[in-house]
């Protein structure tokens, strides 16, 4: 089918998980993937039948000693389920949770787990029909992968639990029937095959990497807007300056902030102006700006590896003919990937809001007006979204002390070491929503102020960010509240809009 994604569990990509968790793609399963769980449930139910093996007929956790009897396997899922259903707080957003329902079906589909294609199959007509689990967010310390989040995610598929369907959160019974859909019973290993891995510390990493990929093109216009308006230079972003110090990002950032200023009317009118420098915050933004590329260049070979990795425990390993208790459901290269990502975002809205102030403050703009108001004293134009700009960027600080680096034991001492990579996840939302506030106020900023300068043109790319804002905000002449302007320009930052409007300008950016 047109626009649907066939899972093999070795494929899956970055754009694959935002379109799926947007709503702008189906899913489906391969034939290698059904044949090869086909493979791996016979595997298990052999071992049913000759061995005991953790989590198939075998208590969890401390419980690994206790053996379950043959008629109780089943049975056992099903509580296995029920027990860990225990998360709380708010539910993660609904972009998540279906991210997550695709990578747990992706997972599966690999013939790691043992578990039916009917299973699967179940999950993946969930996404498809718009079954929505109501996952709570808090729960999960990413060491046995997120289980209570993957318990909440899977109880719908027994009948239980709770979903949305059009917008009416119903019981997990009730959404199936609405969806057309009928409930499983669970087989031996089901249960666990659900609940254990790493799937919504992976679906947080890669749809917030797709955001902070933006915002990090983002940055660059914006900081080519901000140049415009403060009449900077673009010498200190001379591509034989950066091949003397070749980091990718930095190139790459300064290469951007060429394309996007060519052209401009406003720089060659002050070419020969006797400034020396700029400020750090325009003349190193490509260094800046850039060593946040790099890191997350670093999360991305992380997180791209997890979308097709087998995190079960055990995992049915087909060619040995062994089902093996292992570690792979343990969080912690994702924990350290959400860290480090919201570190280099954070580092982007905090250069960019001093790049605000410096287009506000009159002792430092030369020459624009006070908080960028025709009419300072009865107007106080941008001043307060220069504080809001503050108030985020403060904020993300405290949101990067890293969770990754803390660790509490579990499960009466056996899983004696975790990753908080939920922890870092949710860091991490808060820290890419609010760095797209920023960006936002320093496009709004720019926008006005480039507009003080005219007939003066900027360049292609600026110009074109300057149109494309003003489709979402109008330009301030008198003082109204900004909150509605800002958030809208936030949203352009993350569904890509902006950069759309600037790429069909000048061509693709770095």
């Amino acid at each position: 089918m047109p626009g649907t994604r066939l899972l093999t569990g070795d494929d899956l990509t970055l754009e694959d998980v935002w379109e799926v968790a947007h709503g702008a793609a189906d899913v489906g399963l391969s034939e290698r993937a059904v044949e090869r769980m086909n493979a791996a449930r016979a595997l298990v139910d052999k071992a049913v039948r000759s061995e005991h093996t953790y989590g198939v007929n075998t208590g969890f956790g401390r419980f690994v000693s206790r053996e379950i009897p043959d008629e109780q396997v089943e049975e056992l899922q099903l509580r296995l389920l029920r027990s860990h259903a225990c998360g709380v707080g708010e539910p993660y957003p609904d972009e998540v949770v279906r991210a997550a329902m695709l990578l747990r079906a992706n997972a599966l589909a690999k013939g790691y787990s043992g578990s039916r294609p009917a299973t699967v199959e179940l999950l993946v007509e969930c996404v498809n029909r718009g079954v929505l689990p109501r996952v709570p967010s808090r729960g999960s310390v990413g060491a046995s992968g997120d289980l209570a989040p993957l318990a909440h995610l899977a109880l719908p598929l027994v009948g239980e639990g709770e979903a949305w369907v059009d917008g009416e959160l119903v019981s997990g019974a009730d959404a199936l029937a609405a969806a057309g859909l009928s409930p499983i019973t669970l087989a031996a290993k089901e249960g666990l095959s659900l609940i254990n891995g790493t799937q919504f510390m992976a679906a947080m990493a890669a749809l917030l990497l797709v955001r902070a990929r933006r915002l990090a093109q983002v940055a660059d216009v914006a900081c080519a807007m901000s140049l415009e308006a403060l009449q900077g230079s673009r010498t200190s972003f001379l591509e034989a300056i950066h091949a003397a110090r070749p980091l990718r990002g930095q190139t790459d950032s300064a290469a951007n902030l060429r394309t996007l200023l060519e052209g401009s009317a406003i720089i060659e009118s002050h070419r020969w102006c006797s400034r020396v420098q700029d400020a750090y915050s325009l003349r190193c933004a490509p260094q800046v700006h850039g060593a946040s590329r790099d890191l997350l260049d670093y999360v991305e070979g992380t997180v791209t590896v997890e979308l097709n990795a087998a995190t079960d425990n055990p995992l049915v390993l087909l060619e040995e003919g062994q089902v093996v208790s292992n570690g792979n459901f343990h969080g912690q290269p994702l924990a350290f990937g959400l860290d480090a990502l919201a570190m280099a975002v954070s580092e982007l809205a905090s250069i960019s809001e001093r790049r605000v102030e410096r287009l506000v403050n009159p002792s430092l703009s030369e020459g624009l007006p006070p908080f960028l108001t025709a009419e300072g004293g009865i107007n106080s134009g941008f001043m307060i979204p220069q504080y809001v700009a503050a108030s985020l960027v403060s904020e993300n600080k405290a949101l990067c002390h890293p969770a990754s680096v803390d660790s509490i034991p579990t499960s009466a001492g056996q899983e004696d070491h975790v990753s908080m990579g939920n922890a870092a996840g949710l860091k991490a939302m808060s820290v890419v929503a609010n760095a797209e506030r920023v960006l936002a106020i320093e496009l709004l900023a720019g926008a006005q102020a480039v507009e003080f300068l005219a007939p003066l043109e900027p360049g292609r790319g600026v110009a074109a960010a300057r149109a494309f804002v003003r489709t979402r905000s109008a330009r301030l002449e008198d003082d109204r509240s900004l909150s509605a302007d800002i958030e809208a320009m936030a949203e352009t930052v993350s569904d890509g809009a902006l950069l759309r409007s600037v790429v069909d300008a000048v061509g693709a950016l770095r």
